[in-house]
């Protein structure tokens, strides 16, 4: 092909994200401002999937009903619904936004509703990668100086060993495709660092990652880390069970938060501790910011025939924005495409999973 003519073809367009726009706590509002900011500040495509009645008058306030269509639906998740509800209420909004992923409308589902509504509903709907067992949740941890990924943080409560060995790649494919490393480490999560610690279920999943098989995707398996060593930074993928992973996420957002409100109150406590609070204000802003969920946008579910981004239930305009923003650039890097090759593998993989698996049964 000529020069020319590759200067005349038009670039490639932006994936439609479908929001989910009646999911989380401050739904639909802050969800609507959001989506909003997205289209206007990173100039992203956006469909908002919800009821055209209260949708529509809230893009008419901000100025957006031609920069942000609406695709109806009749029904919503609420809060504290979960799996069940899901699985029956085939016109709720995050059920419609996996028919236009599936109809290839759009590329990307963004929700900040119930995680365990939303992982219900894409995964009845999206369906699995070949060879996958069950989705993962992957969430960043702030850690430095790269990032640490956490799954699952919460989709799949009672696990397998051989589901935290598919977790192992499905977060060693999302380390490297997302966020550029090249070559992941990857360590359980259990009660203690030294081999053959932990429960059954931990401790099977370490044999079979640290398995030699000609069939096996190879890993950096660094074998277990603590609690304490999550933010430490000594591996780039923490694998555990949903359980586990959501009670360790819970319990460091509880802690930060409350070193937080420790420090802001030590901070305050007398003049002098307010004038050195304001010499540092701009570095004390640079950690708050660090820590602060709506500067991620969220979690993906990994292993699905899409890209599924949950964001945090209590999710304001700027993390909506977030969200809609990571979701855009796994979409644009096709990662579902990326991570399906990554893990073909993974196909054939429980002919030794299995065999590894029911050896001591």
């Amino acid at each position: 092909m000529s020069s020319a003519a590759t200067a005349r073809r038009p670039p490639p367009q932006r994936p439609v994200i479908a929001v989910d726009a009646m999911g989380g706590d401050n739904a639909p509002r802050e969800v609507v401002a959001g989506a909003v900011r997205a289209v206007r500040e990173h100039g992203l495509r956006l469909v908002l999937v919800g009821r055209t009645s209260e949708l529509a008058p809230m893009l008419a306030a901000e100025g957006a009903n031609r920069e942000l269509p609406i695709v109806h639906a009749d029904e919503s998740l609420a809060m504290h619904e979960g799996a069940l509800a899901a699985w029956r209420r085939a016109r709720s909004s995050v059920a419609v936004a996996c028919k236009l992923i599936r109809q290839g409308d759009a590329a990307a589902l963004v929700s900040a509703g119930s995680t365990g509504g939303v992982v219900a509903s894409s995964t009845v709907r999206l369906r699995t990668l070949p060879g996958v067992l069950r989705p993962a949740l992957a969430l960043v941890l702030p850690t430095v100086p790269r990032p640490t990924i956490l799954l699952d943080a919460g989709a799949s409560a009672d696990a397998k060993p051989e589901m935290l060995v598919q977790f192992a790649h499905l977060g060693a494919a999302y380390a490297r495709i997302g966020h550029g490393i090249a070559e992941p480490r990857v360590g359980i999560l259990t009660i203690g660092s030294e081999p053959g610690k932990g429960n059954k279920l931990a401790r099977k999943a370490s044999e079979l990652l640290s398995a030699h098989s000609d069939e096996a995707p190879s890993l950096d398996f660094r074998g277990n880390i603590e609690g304490h060593d999550l933010l430490a930074g000594l591996v780039d993928v923490v694998v555990t069970d949903g359980f586990t992973g959501n009670v360790a996420l819970k319990s460091v957002e509880g802690a930060v938060g409350f070193a937080f409100e420790e420090i802001r109150a030590a901070l305050t406590s007398t003049p002098l501790a307010r004038i050195g609070a304001l010499l540092q204000r701009k570095a004390l802003r640079g950690l708050r910011a660090r820590f602060d969920s709506d500067s991620y946008g969220g979690a993906v579910l990994l292993g699905l025939n899409g890209t599924v981004v949950i964001a945090h239930g209590a999710s304001h305009a700027r993390g909506v924005a977030q969200a809609c923003l990571l979701a855009h650039d796994l979409a644009a890097g096709r990662i579902t495409d990326q991570i399906r090759r990554s893990t073909a593998s993974l196909s054939r993989a429980p002919s030794w999973l299995h065999r590894l698996g029911q050896s001591d049964e």
